[in-house]
Order: structure tokens, then sequence, then C-alpha cells
């Protein structure tokens, strides 16, 4: 064992020990029972192998030795040999005299703790580090991050993760290399698998069997690695609509416009599509940039000019609207950029202007408040997939289309927006993930990752890695109590979501930190108007004016206001760059995407960044909280429990709120 508490790196799992090994180490594990001798006595690293073998945190000694290829006795002999040297532990239970566990299982120690499950593909993590998370972020979906081996308790805020690696994890890794992916996963698990890194490589391999390319004649053609692929998946895959005769026996004729389609079918079937056409460059378009890109940002508009097609992946705070612009400058194309509201279409003419040399007159916006059609129009994407409007973008030869909050793309109504297959496409999101799981539609309509992980942003100080805490509240009387346990349904979250006792520890967050420039978040109106009226602080829903709305967050960004309380209009691209402290009341169910996007308000390059999300004790709220912080877990950030002071949420004679806060009909 090392000091850090894991075993030294091998190669070989437990079944390589018996079926791979020499003629020697073979005949090792069949030597006499109980003999004791070197050549059959069991190490402490085969009982770890065989913990992940049996895929159980117990086992008895048979099946120790059934999994060693030992006898019962070899196996009871170096068991109770481990236990005299303090290095497992026994117990014993009704249905097995005596039952055997790693020592670690029963301490509570604050190192970490990796066990991977090779054949279920699955890792647990104890404690892990950031680094640890970070790393697993790139190749693995965190399924949960409770009630695993080792979970501490709400109020230490330790707890075990639960890692599950799916072949789309594998396709969308953001590695250049099958050497620089294998890299990564060595870096975190005790020792090498050859069972998964086997899988890893066929995975790898699976994500470039197929190329979308442009021949010399100008069509597009389907190619695939092999004769056999083509036409035992593609052709079995893909009817009329999608391809015309073949060309030869590793290529087709694709179907103009069906590449789209071509991508999503067989994506589905388990073969992700390279696209490597000549994309459209559109009319010509003269632009440089007035800022000096960071290392990262240039990285990703290299990547991008290679790819010509691809999703920007980082925190707030990132700059990946900046890295935006620098591919825009380096396309030198007609630009089209869309994006989910009005509010955000006039932050994106200000950076344009702000941040490149295009003049006023070169700046469109086109939705509800304005149309206009220029060299680079920014336009919501509502008004893009209308059919009356759809001609005035068809006739204009963009070069580039830029697709802000990209998870919106599979959603029916915006999903015209990605028809545009033809066009160099750049997509920009912090969480490129919707809670109906298909996500893969993101790059299969745009294309694949680019991105840094979160944590080199956060270690490198380019973006604040904000402190995570979920406070779970008690109910302030049992009236409000009562009321919630009579009721069913919808009308339970919503009491839940509204329970009474979080305006007094949203109350007293906001005076633990007085000098904290503050968002609190909530779901719903009722809730938002009652905590405005208790804390004196305006709230700014969509049924505010937008005249009205965009004075209080500019009054926020120059310092001049310290406090909104917001509704969902405060999830999505919203520019509050100095948002150093968040408290979420209420929120959408769960939603993953919501939880980082409110999280990632107080990403940002410098200041303290702390997050609190308040959800009431006993009721379903409690998974909601969990659902949220565990993509942010995932990201690599820390993520702290604690079950709220009841006499802090009893408090009687709340701090004041200082006048400058007020603002009478918000």
């Amino acid at each position: 064992m090392t000091d850090d508490g894991r075993r030294p790196p091998d190669d070989r799992t437990a079944d390589d020990h018996v079926a791979d090994g020499s003629d020697e180490e073979n005949a090792a594990t069949s030597g006499e029972a109980g003999s004791g001798t070197p050549s059959t006595a069991l190490t402490l690293d085969s009982f770890y192998d065989a913990v992940e073998a049996e895929g159980r945190p117990v086992l008895t000694a048979q099946q120790v030795a059934r999994r060693l290829g030992r006898s019962h006795a070899v196996a009871t002999e170096a068991l109770e040999r481990f236990a005299r040297e303090g290095s497992v532990e026994r117990v014993d239970v009704e249905t097995d005299p005596v039952v055997w566990y790693p020592k670690e299982w029963n301490e509570i120690a604050d190192r970490e703790r990796v066990i991977l499950f090779s054949e279920r593909r699955e890792i647990v993590v104890d404690r892990p580090t950031q680094y640890t998370r970070a790393q697993l972020s790139q190749f693995a979906h965190l399924v949960d991050s409770s009630g695993t081996p080792g979970a501490g308790t709400r109020t230490n805020g330790a707890g075990g993760y639960l890692y599950r690696i799916r072949r789309e994890d594998i396709w969308a890794s953001p590695f250049d290399d099958l050497g620089g992916l294998l890299a990564s996963v060595r870096a975190v698990l005790p020792r090498r698998s050859p069972h998964l890194e086997a899988w890893i490589e066929d995975q790898w391999k699976r994500a470039n069997q197929f190329v979308l390319y442009t021949h010399d004649d100008g069509y597009t053609v389907l190619k695939a690695a092999s004769e056999s692929l083509m036409g035992n998946v593609a052709r079995q895959k893909l009817g009329p609509e999608h391809l015309h005769a073949p060309i030869s026996d590793a290529e087709s004729w694709a179907v103009d416009g069906s590449e789209a389609a071509i991508k999503r079918v067989l994506y589905g079937a388990g073969y992700p599509v390279r696209d490597e056409r000549d994309l459209d460059a559109g009319d010509p378009l003269d632009v440089d940039l007035r800022v000096e890109l960071r290392d990262y940002q240039r990285d990703w508009v290299e990547r991008f000019l290679e790819r010509k097609s691809g999703v920007l992946v980082g925190p707030p705070g990132a700059g990946k609207t900046v890295a935006g612009l620098g591919v825009l400058a380096a396309v030198g194309g007609e630009t089209l950029i869309l994006v989910p509201s009005r509010q955000l279409a006039g932050q994106w003419r200000e950076e344009l202007l702000a941040n490149t040399t295009l003049e006023p007159d070169q700046v469109g916006e086109y939705h509800g408040g304005q149309k206009e059609i220029r060299p680079v129009t920014v336009a919501t994407y509502q008004t893009a997939g209308m059919d009356r409007h759809r001609s005035l973008f068809d006739s204009r030869r963009w070069g580039l289309v830029v697709l802000d909050e990209a998870h919106h793309i599979p959603a029916p109504v915006f999903r015209r927006a990605a028809d545009l297959q033809s066009k160099h496409r750049l997509g920009l999101s912090a969480t490129p993930v919707r809670e109906s799981d298909d996500e893969e539609d993101i790059f299969t309509l745009i294309g694949p990752p680019i991105g840094t992980d979160w944590s080199k942003l956060f270690e490198a100080g380019f973006v604040q890695e904000p402190e995570v805490e979920i406070q779970y509240v008690p109910w302030r009387d049992e009236t409000a109590r009562n009321e919630f346990l009579s009721a069913d349904g919808r009308e339970r979250h919503r009491l839940a979501a509204e329970n009474p006792a979080k305006a007094d520890e949203a109350r007293g967050i906001l005076a633990d930190h007085p000098d904290a420039k503050a968002l609190v978040f909530v779901e719903y109106l009722d809730q938002g108007r009652a905590l405005s009226e208790a804390l004196g602080i305006p709230f700014i829903s969509g049924e505010m004016r937008h005249a009205r709305r965009g004075r209080l967050f500019e009054e926020f960004r120059r310092g001049d206001r310290r406090t909104l309380i917001v509704s969902r209009v405060g999830d999505e691209g919203i520019d509050l760059p100095n948002a150093e402290l968040a408290v979420v009341a209420s929120g959408l169910g769960g939603s993953r995407r919501q939880g980082s996007q409110r999280a990632g308000r107080t990403m940002r390059p410098s200041g303290s960044a702390l997050v609190y999300v308040l959800a009431t004790y006993g009721t379903i709220e409690e998974d909601f909280a969990q659902r949220q912080m565990r993509h942010l877990a995932e990201k690599g950030v820390r993520v702290r429990e604690r079950t709220a002071d009841e006499e802090q949420i009893t408090d009687d004679d709340p701090p004041a709120i200082d006048d400058e806060n007020t603002d009478e009909g918000a």
C-alpha cells in the first residue's frame, strides 16, 4: 500500500493473475491447501483484486478463493494473517461464519480511495480530491454522489462518488489522441486495467470509422473505414433519403441536405461521424480583434479551425464569447449569431463593437424588438426558426453560424436553426446537458466538444472556483409543515420551494457577507415577491419591462446596487461579471444545467465565490439540490452539505438591510 491508501500500480486484473500469467505463476495458484509458502500465500493486492472482481464491499473466504483460483484453506489463512497485521477487518454474520473487508471501509479518514469495477465500467471514489473529479469529468459520467461505500454525513460534507464510463463519454472526451485519453484514465485509477483500456480503445476507434468529406466534384461523400462497415452498418441503417448509389465499396454519395440526419442515425448505431467537408466560407468579412486572447482561448480557436465545427465547453467566466469573436475573425466570413433571448442579443452587439474592428452599421439585431440583417447579425432562436423570417436568413451567404447557449439546440422549437450544416458551426455552452438526456444531439447537429477542463482554469487563476454549500432548511413552524404534508404533487413541490424559513436563512447569509455583490435565485414568482418584501431587495422577473430590468442589471454591474432577487431570467447569458455570492432559494426540479448556470454567476476571474443552495429538509428538494450540484461536482467543483441551524432560522431580530438596496415597486 502507498502512503495515500492506494495500491501500487499493477498491470494485471484478478482474472489476469489466473489466465494470463506465466506457467510458474499459474502453478503457484494451484498450491496445496494451507501450505503457507511464499508461492501459495496471497498478497494484500490479490485480496483487493478479489474485492474489485466480486463487485462487493465484503467477501467471504470462499469468494476470495474462487476469484483468485486458490483453495479455501489458503484464502482463510491469508485473510487471518491480514487481520492480525491490521490490513483487513472481519465480522461474523448469520449467513456465513465470517466475512472480510478492507480496513479502510471501517475508517473515517481524509484520504481519497478509488475503486474500479472494470466489468461494469464503474468507479467508486471516496472523498475524491478536486484533481480526481476534474480528471474523471473528462471521460466518465457522475451517477451518484451519496450512498456509496465510505460516504460521509451531511454535516461534514464527505461522501462517495459513483462514476460510470459510457461510450458517449469516450466519444466526447476532449483529447486529440487515444494516448492522451488513456494517460488521463491511468492518472486516476489505482492501477491499470487491461480490460477497461481495451474497451476504451474500441470505443475510440468506433468514433473514427465514418467520415463525411467533399468530393472534388463538389458533392458530399460518406466514407467508411472498411467495406463491411459500409455494407453492414451504413447501408443497413441509412435509406435512399440519405444515400445515393455507392461510388466505391466503402463510399456512398450523400443526398444533399441529409448530413445532419446521417450523423444522428450513425451516432445512434454507435458510430459518431467525423465531419471533414469543405464548408462554405460565406461572403468575406474584414474584421480584427481588439483584445489579446489567452493561451487556452487561442487553442480553442485553432482546434475549431481544424475541425470547422464544434462546441466550446467551459465554465462561465472562461471567455467563451471572446473566443467566439476570435473564431469569427479567423473565419473571415459574414456571421449569423443565434441566442435564446433578446437581452443576450444586445450583449453580443456590445461585445462585437467593443472587442472587434466592426463598425455599428455592420452589426444588426433580428428579434421581436428590431429586425436588421447585417454582415454580422444577432438573432434569437425563435425568430430565426419562423417560416416567415427564414427566407431572409437563407438569402445571405453566412460563413459562420454561432449558437450561444448551445444546449437549446435539441429542443424542437430550435432544431431548425441547426439545419445550416454547410456552414462553419460554433456552439458555446458551459453545460451541454439536458434533462431529457439527448445531449448527443448537440454534438451531432453542431460538432464535437472543444474545451479546457474546468480545474485547469481554476488552477491557472483564469476563473475563480466557487465554494458550494447545500443547506437543508427545516420548516419554521408546524403550520407550514402540516400544509405541506396535506398537499400532493406539484403543490407539494411549490410549498417546499417557498418554505418561509428560507427568507430568514437568506437574510442570515446576506448578513454574513455584507460587502458581497449577491444574487438570490427563485423559481416561483410568488416566492420572489415575498422575498423582495421581506428583504427589501428588488425582484427581477420576465414580467418586468426590459428597460427597467436593464437599468437594475447595469446598476448591479457598476456596483451601485449590491443585491438582486432574480427569476429564471438570470439563469443564462446575462452578463453579471462581479457577482460574488449566489443564494439559490428554489430551483427547476434538479435541473443540472440550471444548477451550473446559477453557480456560474460567481465563476469569475477574481475575488471570492460562494454559492448557497437552500433545500427544505425532508422533502424532494433534497434530491433536487443534490442533482443540481452533482454536475458541478463532476466538473471538479467542491460541494459540501449541512443542515441549517434552527436558531438562526428563527431569529426574530434580523440584521437591517442597507437602504441602497430598497426599490419601491420592484
